[in-house]
């Protein structure tokens, strides 16, 4: 069987009445504490707290680290529920956000060995799958998990698409290669994104579309249409023609997809606990100023800084340096005069809405244009029509969603029957009622005879028959990736840093870790009068002995397409 497009293409505390600094460590009383607040929880906030940690042990730099969380949990995008909305089920819980990682990600996969957390197949393939790709019109790709050799397959991908996916493979082992290096040194850590993008030639890879950037390598239209640009759209809800060249290559590098048991918000959760920061949950920064307030005051020549959470006005010990590990736009947070002194930019973000649910129905044949009868696809991963200009206001085109997988069975709580769990990722809003049209080609008819019998007090919204069980969820999850070739850098103030100007590059789990581990770096220089790039040597990577990687592109082909469509994150 074909695997992931993968397979085509080669690797490539509730909140206190009173929040304080937490008690200083006295870990050489001829050093000053150092107080660091980071203000967010998710990869980027973890990342910094866990790194920066190592490194003010290794620099012998005493540190305090406060961590400020707007929600109850950690890990941001990495958001886990319940089927059924029972957690007594036995089932592993479910993610609702970023949902895999790949081996290759260093920051992630590390730190799970590291903190001994389990890894599996987020989503295992059974023998017999259908995979497809649909236009909304017809199917023109599928693949079958039937125990096909993978020289079979490839001479089926050489046969219909000629020298477009060993071309494809290249161009994305020669970028991923290049992105690596920002990894170690001289290119890390960066005070300047921008300058390491032009010192490395990614900003010839930035400032393209995918689309041009695929041609350009003569990387025909049809292997773009059918097996490149569903990944896009699954991963960053776009097409080739609006998305730049390195996201697009992102989208593709997905050989070995791994996900934690239980849930991959533990990753950071584990970060945090190893750095010894005090966290505060529900803590919803409002404003950061110079303590005393006045940016001409001592305060600022001693960069102090005092942060206000909403409800609570207790006073806090000053802090000497922030890592805004969140969203600027998002966040709502005053800054003080002076304190950002390099502005950060507003970027567009997506809209993306998945959904989970359950039934004991596998999906429609004829609603993907199949043989009544015929097997039911397991995973329906979409792209737009020959012919169709990609509209950056109609992202979907008639397809009506981005992809839909079906995660794995379980078995209903309530009824004890086995049941199918299914994703849907829709850059709209999705009515409850729609999910009966993947079963039931009568489900509109159904529902207006069920309309006719409802009370005139009920006006609730329609729910759906065939489904047991429903969960939605909206995300802003990654910002639109249109061309550029500047980015926001780390350093926006004195003494203050920030990590999501990296969304705009590259948008995962692992490059905001990348981020957050990058501003630790630059700050434990900073307070040690490290000169150039400064702290420890970081070793090149090996692969871990556990999780061998693939030799070449033939062999790549045994693994499974569903690693790479299931990928709405790195």
């Amino acid at each position: 069987m074909i695997a992931s497009l993968t397979y085509y293409l080669l690797v490539v505390a509730s909140l206190t009445s009173v929040l304080g600094v937490a008690p200083s460590r006295r870990d050489d009383d001829s050093k000053p504490i150092r107080n660091v607040a980071i203000i967010g929880a998710g990869a980027a906030g973890a990342s910094a707290a866990y790194h920066l940690s190592q490194y003010a042990r290794d620099e012998n730099l005493p540190v305090n680290i406060t961590i400020f969380e707007k929600t109850p949990r950690v890990g941001g995008r990495t958001l886990t529920v319940h089927a059924y909305d029972d957690p007594t089920s036995g089932e592993q819980p479910v993610e609702l956000g970023a949902s895999i990682f790949v081996t290759a990600n260093r920051i992630m996969h590390d730190a799970a060995l590291a903190f001994n957390l389990t890894l599996q197949d987020p989503m295992p393939s059974r023998k017999g799958d259908l995979t497809i790709i649909w236009d909304g019109a017809s199917v023109v790709f599928e693949s079958t998990e039937d125990g096909s050799s993978w020289w079979w397959e490839a001479a089926r991908l050489w046969w219909r698409y000629g020298m477009s996916p060993y071309r494809a493979v290249n161009l994305i082992k020669t970028v991923v290669a290049t992105f690596l290096k920002l990894y170690d040194p001289p290119y890390f850590p960066f005070r300047s994104l921008t300058q390491r993008a032009y010192e490395l030639g990614l900003e010839r890879v930035t400032g393209v579309t995918g689309a041009q950037f695929l041609a350009d390598a003569g990387v025909n239209h049809d292997f773009c249409r059918h097996i490149l640009q569903p990944a896009t759209r699954v991963n960053y809800a776009s097409n080739l023609a609006h998305i730049h060249g390195l996201e697009t290559m992102v989208s593709f590098a997905t050989d070995g997809a791994v996900a934690v048991r239980g849930g991959n918000w533990q990753i950071f959760d584990k970060m945090i606990e190893a750095s010894g920061a005090t966290i505060y949950r529900n803590a919803t920064v409002r404003a950061i100023n110079f303590k005393p307030e006045g940016p001409n005051s001592v305060a600022r020549a001693l960069k102090k800084y005092d942060i206000s959470v909403a409800g609570d006005d207790a006073v806090r010990a000053a802090f000497d340096d922030i890592i805004i590990a969140t969203p600027w736009q998002y966040s709502n947070i005053s800054a003080g005069r002076g304190i950002i002194t390099h502005k950060i930019d507003e970027i567009p973000y997506k809209e993306l809405h998945v959904v989970l649910f359950t039934s004991p129905y596998q999906l429609r044949t004829d609603l993907f244009g199949l043989p009544r009868g015929g097997t039911p696809p397991s995973n329906v991963y979409t792209t737009l029509k020959d012919g169709v200009e990609a509209d950056p206001d109609n992202v979907v085109g008639e397809t009506g969603f981005l992809s839909l997988s079906t995660l794995r069975t379980l078995v209903n709580p309530v009824t004890g029957q086995t049941e199918y769990l299914y994703k849907l990722f829709s850059p709209e809003e999705v009515a409850p009622a729609r999910l009966d049209g993947f079963f039931d080609s009568d489900w509109k008819d159904k529902q207006e005879v069920s309309d006719e019998h409802k009370s005139d007090g009920d006006s609730g919204p329609k729910e759906p028959a065939k489904v047991t069980w429903y969960r939605m969820q909206t995300f802003n999850p990654y910002p639109v990736e249109l061309p550029r070739v500047t980015f926001q850098d780390p350093v926006v103030g004195n003494g203050v840093y920030y990590t999501s100007g990296i969304e705009s590059f590259i948008s995962t789990m692992e490059t905001s870790a990348l981020m957050g581990k990058n501003v630790a770096r630059l700050l434990a220089d900073d307070v040690a009068g490290n000169a150039g790039t400064g702290g420890a040597y970081v070793a090149p990577y090996r692969p871990s002995p556990n999780h061998p990687q693939r030799e070449d592109f033939f062999q790549s082909m045994e693994n499974d397409l569903d690693d790479m469509m299931m990928m709405d994150e790195l």
